[in-house]
């Protein structure tokens, strides 16, 4: 074969690729408009020039590192309970467990955990690196709240907003299996209350692989990141978050098990990285 002859099946070969890639996307929006499916991300790569790093945790100690986070929302949640006892450390992960107890501090039933940072940020780049829990009825969560999240503070989502950078509970559905939701949550958790799914997005083996979940807080938007590549932005309600929010990563128990005594799940966490503007 010619010089010219291979330039030209190259190109065949590249043209033949795009209107492939072109026709997959076409039909991937044709479902999520009619079936509501999950998409692939397909924005631009994260670039974090400007940023500097200013957290960091690797879970590389024996104990849960204090002077970093605090322990959450202990005691009755949904259909069980958290508990800081379902939070530790092991060969350089934070485990967050869930699993049932006939004798924890609460009594019988579901444990699980929930941590958040001590300190609190205003606008930056938040990530982890994790394996998503899979059945029973829990999910993993990567998330951001406020002091602001009440009805009459949270303004629309100006003055603070319940961020979910990403919660991993889609595994039960058949046409979001191997997926996260996206959501914004503003107006505080009563009668005001106001909520956006952002979308699905799917994931390459949440549930037996690491992942990265990102989630940018500029003046401007909202942009959530998988694995380095832009999912969506968003301005939900009055626009973006104007006060103090902090970062949390939960085991979220049901209303009711899908499984029974004796199932356990975990979410494993690698890294929490938190970059903010130089």
């Amino acid at each position: 074969m010619s010089i010219l002859s291979q330039i030209f099946a190259t190109r065949q070969i590249r043209a033949l690729k795009a209107a492939f890639a072109a026709l997959l996307a076409v039909i991937e929006l044709l479902g999520v408009a009619i079936f509501d499916t999950a998409q692939t991300p397909r924005g631009q790569n994260l670039n974090l020039s400007g940023y500097q790093l200013v957290f960091e945790d690797n879970f590389n100690g024996t104990a849960l590192d204090m002077s970093k986070w605090e322990y959450r929302g202990n005691g009755a949640r949904s259909g069980g309970f958290m508990s800081p006892n379902q939070v530790f450390l092991d060969n350089g992960n934070l485990v967050i467990r869930a699993e049932y107890k006939d004798a924890g501090e609460y009594g019988a039933g579901w444990y699980s955990g929930m941590i958040r940072t001590v300190k609190e940020y205003t606008r930056g780049y938040f990530e982890c690196r994790c394996i998503c829990s899979k059945g029973g009825g829990f999910w993993s969560a990567f998330w951001m709240n406020s002091p602001g999240m009440t009805a009459e503070a949270s303004n629309g989502g100006i003055g603070g907003a319940e961020i979910d950078i990403f919660e991993a509970f889609n595994y039960t559905t058949t046409f979001n299996y191997n997926s996260v939701s996206l959501n914004v949550h503003v107006g505080g958790y009563g009668s005001s209350l106001q909520s956006e799914n952002i979308g699905s997005y799917k994931v390459k083996n949440p549930y037996t692989e690491y992942n990265t979940y990102g989630f940018e807080w500029n003046g401007d938007k909202y942009i959530f990141y998988i694995n380095g590549v832009e999912c969506v932005n968003s301005t939900f309600k009055n626009g973006v978050s104007q006060g103090l929010e902090y970062a949390i990563l939960s085991l979220e128990p049901p209303k009711e098990a899908t499984e029974k005594p004796g199932f356990s799940t975990d979410f494993i966490i690698d890294y929490v990285k938190i970059y903010q503007k130089i």
